[in-house]
């Protein structure tokens, strides 16, 4: 596993993001700080809900304005050693991500994100995030039939949507031989 935050592709993806919203939009980041100022809604969630009711503008271009209004208070996207401490406190979850990272092939790109950690090789098809009581959930882009073990991801998590099958797993020994299998074909199939 590589030390990378983000592939080449999603790098080129940020940056299209970013080149475009003005683009995209009919308006600079600068007048869309200005629009954010009469912006009746103080939560981040009902703040980008507004810029879509009131303007059209998309989820990635609402999280670039509000990134410029009010960063966040924490550690960005690229403050990765940050980040995975922030998220991965509780020791037995930690222990589990471990576990996953020891399970992956070379090759493979790990992207610490603010609520799970992300394995890609060109696109992400893989997440783990810590659950209550040093558990942790991995999403898989494969099938839930792949294994008995796997469930349909019926609740929406912040990863990618293509991880459709997650499994529980409830310490590092739950990563074994099964797990290390799917983790592989998903990174294949990715």
């Amino acid at each position: 596993m590589t030390g990378a935050v983000l592939t080449e592709r999603q790098k080129k993806w940020f940056a299209t993001v970013q080149a475009n919203l003005e683009k995209n939009t009919g308006r600079s980041l600068a007048d869309w700080v200005e629009i954010m100022k009469t912006c009746p809604e103080t939560a981040p969630r009902a703040r980008a809900a507004w810029l879509k009711a009131e303007y059209g503008v998309g989820q990635n271009h609402a999280a670039q304005i509000l990134d410029a209004c009010a960063p966040s208070a924490g550690p960005g996207w690229d403050e990765a050693a940050e980040l995975r401490a922030a998220l991965w406190k509780d020791p037995a979850a930690l222990a589990i991500l471990e576990a996953i990272e020891a399970a992956a092939a070379a090759g493979i790109i790990s992207g610490q994100r603010k609520g799970y950690t992300s394995f890609s090789r060109a696109v992400q098809f893989a997440a783990t995030r810590p659950l209550k009581g040093g558990r942790a959930l991995l999403g898989l882009k494969l099938e839930p039939t792949a294994s008995p073990r796997l469930s349909p991801a019926v609740r929406r998590e912040s990863w990618s949507e293509r991880l459709t099958a997650v499994v529980e797993l409830d310490g590092p020994q739950s990563v074994d031989a099964e797990i290390a299998r799917l983790f592989a074909l998903a990174a294949e199939r990715g």
